[in-house]
């Protein structure tokens, strides 16, 4: 079976692409937002999948739910979503769009992961290096797991920069038994 990705990549595109023609890039990051959430909801979920319920009270409880919140346009997604049992992919759907949005928007997101809370000094500073690094603006996410020991983990997009004690520790185990 394909990866969700996979298949709910051609819905971000094609709303990424109606945002960009109709200058509505916020609104459909809105929309999906919304949708989304809606989505991943356990009521939700429950609902959309009883087989007692036809798609069109499937698609009238959604639309319902989401209110004014959706134009035409997102109400047509949902509505072919529907049609095709494709709900549970909105939060795939829209976790591609965000990302061809920062991708256009030239932004990258990083996670960091300090052992103990870092002051946003700290963070502005780790952040002007990261964009100085990658040529980009960043838009970092801060959590704390005491379970790295010390130090310092960054992961942006597909680059991990390890400086913690717990990745320390697992080279240096690593290495001594290999």
């Amino acid at each position: 079976m394909a990866e969700l990705s996979t298949i709910a990549r051609p819905y971000a595109v094609a709303a990424y692409k109606l945002g960009k023609e109709t200058k509505a890039l916020a609104t459909w990051s809105d929309m999906l937002v919304l949708a989304a959430a809606v989505a991943a909801n356990d009521q939700m979920k429950t609902l959309i999948d009883d087989p007692k319920l036809n798609a069109a009270d499937v698609e009238a409880a959604f639309l319902k739910v989401c209110g004014d919140k959706l134009n035409e346009q997102g109400q047509n997604l949902i509505k072919i979503l529907v049609e095709y049992g494709r709900l549970s992919l909105l939060p795939a759907i829209a976790e591609a769009f965000e990302a061809l949005k920062a991708q256009d928007e030239g932004t990258l997101d990083a996670q960091i992961i300090a052992a103990a809370k870092i002051t946003a000094t700290q963070t502005k500073d780790l952040v002007k290096r990261l964009e100085a690094k990658f040529g980009k603006k960043i838009e970092a996410s801060v959590s704390v797991d005491p379970e790295i020991i010390g130090g310092i983990k960054i992961i942006v997009g597909d680059t991990v920069i390890d400086a913690s004690v717990q990745g320390q520790l697992q080279n240096l185990a690593y290495t001594l038994t290999a």
